[in-house]
């Protein structure tokens, strides 16, 4: 099995009304896992490769409702609705406490997560990601995205009411306000240097709004955690391997 390929263990979870295929890489290994949420409309064979060189941890992502192997939801949701669903599988796996990586439409998940349910979160990596979902169907702009254009990759897996769900779950949405409350959370913010979707410019408002967030600038556009897998996982371990700062430091 090779460190790009190794394949996950697939589950199908049934959760509040709906089933959601789940990816487990390295189930079992000790420490705290890392769950990662993708884009709007991309399912967990787009992120295997990043996911699987990410080492040392267990790593798990969920195909969203009416995405890759997840059929569609019966009724509309909003992010704290399938922010609960996601923690409710946490609990179903044991972690009371995770790490969270979230990309693009993901991101703010993670964000909705990590402000829903503090203390169960130990550290937050937010990749191409914004404070403020404002612009609905942001997704679709990918498809014109350099390093989809120039990659092949097939992102969108999604049905067209999966798009919609997605697109309605986060329209307005907002963690303005809230991110203050994240202070003594170690965060990560990764942006692309040539992200036509989200400018660099929506990574410094949520390293500003979180005190003691570090925010990169990394080669790359809005797709740069598939395109560039090798160095961003990488990061991600690095970052996540990283001791708790003490006391005394942080007084």
């Amino acid at each position: 099995m090779s460190r790009i390929s190794g394949r996950p263990a697939i589950s199908s979870e049934h959760v509040y009304g709906l089933n959601l295929r789940v990816a487990r890489w390295r189930e079992g290994t000790p420490g705290t896992p890392l769950l990662f949420l993708n884009g709007i409309g991309a399912d967990l064979s787009a992120a295997a490769p990043l996911l699987a060189q990410i080492h040392g941890r267990e790593v798990w992502t969920l195909d969203m409702p009416g995405v890759g192997g997840s059929p569609d939801a019966l009724l509309p949701y909003g992010a704290p609705t399938i922010a609960a669903v996601v923690m409710e599988i946490a609990d179903r796996f044991g972690h009371k406490m995770i790490d969270v990586a979230g990309f693009s439409w993901g991101g703010a998940l993670a964000q909705q997560i990590a402000i829903q349910f503090p203390g169960r979160v130990r550290r937050l990596v937010l990749m191409a990601t914004t404070p403020v979902m404002g612009a609905p169907g942001i997704g679709w702009a990918a498809m014109f995205d350099d390093d989809m254009l120039a990659s092949g990759l097939k992102v969108q897996t999604a049905t067209p009411l999966g798009i919609a769900y997605q697109t309605a779950a986060m329209a307005g949405w907002s963690s303005v306000g809230f991110l203050s409350g994240l202070k003594q959370l170690p965060t990560l913010v990764l942006m692309g240097e040539q992200d036509g979707v989200m400018p660099a410019c929506y990574g410094e408002m949520l390293a500003d709004q979180i005190d003691g967030a570090v925010m990169e600038v990394v080669p790359g556009s809005h797709l740069f955690p598939f395109t560039h897998a090798a160095a961003i996982s990488a990061r991600i371990s690095a970052f996540l391997d990283q001791s708790a700062p003490s006391k005394q430091a942080a007084a």
